[in-house]
């Protein structure tokens, strides 16, 4: 029996010719990253392990993105832990106020990403790297600090759920309704500790940020990662932002799925999540009457260039709704100053709405957007757990920026007129 694209991978980084399904195995690893609230965990644990140092300083990503600009104290604190770990160590890649973005979008924007490594990262949302063709995922802390110290990490290979994708997206439909659509099909646990292996000629018509939004959200569906094909789309992203070799894999054509799915892109609408689960899907045209507070458009998920730019067209000319508030938040410096450059950062703020420094703040309920008692936001982002973004009674409405753009103007979740 043959063997998927991720079970290549692995194999290919634990020495060995093949791997099945369920087997463990020791693997070399490529990456390891942190950040400023999971790095901190693994630096106290690394304090108690018997060797000195990290197995490679270029091979290590610690990003200060989650509260910084430090919010508090608390947060400075964490932020000084990491900084002084990086200098200790000489960590090359240490991104902090100035150079840091949201990490899911700064590395491979920066080129520490590439088809065929292993990754792993004290976030979950490191599965985002297989939109590359690269095996990532997250773990927790102590695994971080193994992986720091060894350049190695465990894993149980996983079996694999194949998504044959077809057709073409009609223009409002982005990478983010096409996970949403899966995940409310196959619910959040339907993918439990599994690969999400995406193929079929439809590929061709989702951007690379289409494809590293959808590998972000694998883990929304239980995965263990998501991964896409090594086209020629994938590597001019690699030649352009990459001095690394990368290292092509394909699926064998016998190789065994546990279920297979095929998805038309042409048959997608703008896709939103009701609280409180990412699997509690409704299409556009199904939604009601819902009045919100707020919009965040930023995250890991989908604060690209693309996505500001289809939030632009869709505010230019209009004002935010009065009483609702409007974050947009650029995913990295770079991606801030591109906005900049052609007047998206202008259209934004003449509509009503703020830009922020790239910080996953909102997200995670951590600052630059909390929810107050009853409130309710549409937002990019990739959770709407209860008391994700505030106050356990308020709601999250997750959406493409297309959506929570044309919601801001409207006050209300709505779908941005053709």
């Amino acid at each position: 029996m043959g063997m998927t694209m991720t079970q290549k991978i692995l194999a290919a980084a634990a020495g060995l010719s093949e791997v099945r399904a369920g087997q463990l195995i020791e693997a070399d690893l490529d990456l390891v990253l942190g950040n400023d609230i999971t790095s901190p965990v693994a630096i106290h644990e690394m304090d108690k392990f018997a060797t000195a140092g990290v197995f490679h300083k270029d091979k290590i990503a610690l990003v200060m993105d989650h509260f910084a600009p430090n919010k508090d104290i608390k947060s400075a604190q964490h932020c000084k832990c990491v900084r002084e770990f990086a200098c200790k160590h000489e960590i090359t890649n240490y991104f902090d106020v100035g150079e840091m973005g949201i990490e899911h979008a700064l590395l491979p924007e920066q080129g520490l990403t590439v088809a065929g490594d292993v990754i792993i990262g004290a976030d979950s949302h490191t599965c985002t790297y297989g939109a590359l063709g690269a095996f990532s995922t997250g773990v927790g802390s102590t695994d971080m600090a193994a992986g720091m110290a060894t350049g190695k990490a465990w894993f149980k290979v996983p079996s694999a759920i194949k998504f044959n994708i077809v057709g073409k997206p009609s223009r409002w439909v982005s990478g983010k309704d096409v996970i949403l659509h899966i995940i409310g099909m196959i619910g959040v646990d339907g993918a439990l500790y599994k690969s999400l292996e995406f193929t079929g000629e439809g590929i061709s018509n989702l951007t690379m940020d289409d494809r590293f939004t959808i590998a972000n959200m694998a883990i929304e569906a239980g995965a263990k990662n998501g991964i896409f094909p090594v086209d020629g789309l994938a590597e001019e992203y690699m030649k352009e932002h990459s001095s690394r070799d990368y290292k092509v894999y394909e699926a064998d054509d016998d190789a065994e799925y546990d279920e297979e799915y095929t998805i038309d892109l042409s048959a997608l609408k703008p896709t939103v999540s009701f609280p409180h689960l990412p699997e509690n899907t409704r299409t556009i045209d199904a939604v009601g009457e819902v009045k919100i507070d707020q919009v965040v458009i930023g995250s890991c998920t989908n604060g690209r260039l693309n996505d500001l730019r289809t939030a632009a067209e869709v505010m230019k000319g209009k004002k935010v709704a009065k009483g609702v508030r409007c974050i947009v938040i650029p995913a990295t410096q770079r991606i801030y100053l591109e906005a900049m450059d052609e007047g998206l950062l202008r259209t934004f703020i003449e509509a009503g709405a703020i830009v922020s420094t790239p910080t996953c703040g909102p997200c995670l309920g951590g600052y630059m957007g909390i929810l107050a008692e009853g409130e309710r936001c549409v937002s990019t982002t990739n959770r709407n757990f209860v008391g994700r973004m505030g106050h356990v009674e308020s709601e999250v409405y997750l959406a493409s920026p297309a959506v929570a753009a044309a919601s801001a103007i409207t006050g209300k979740i709505s779908a941005p007129e053709e």
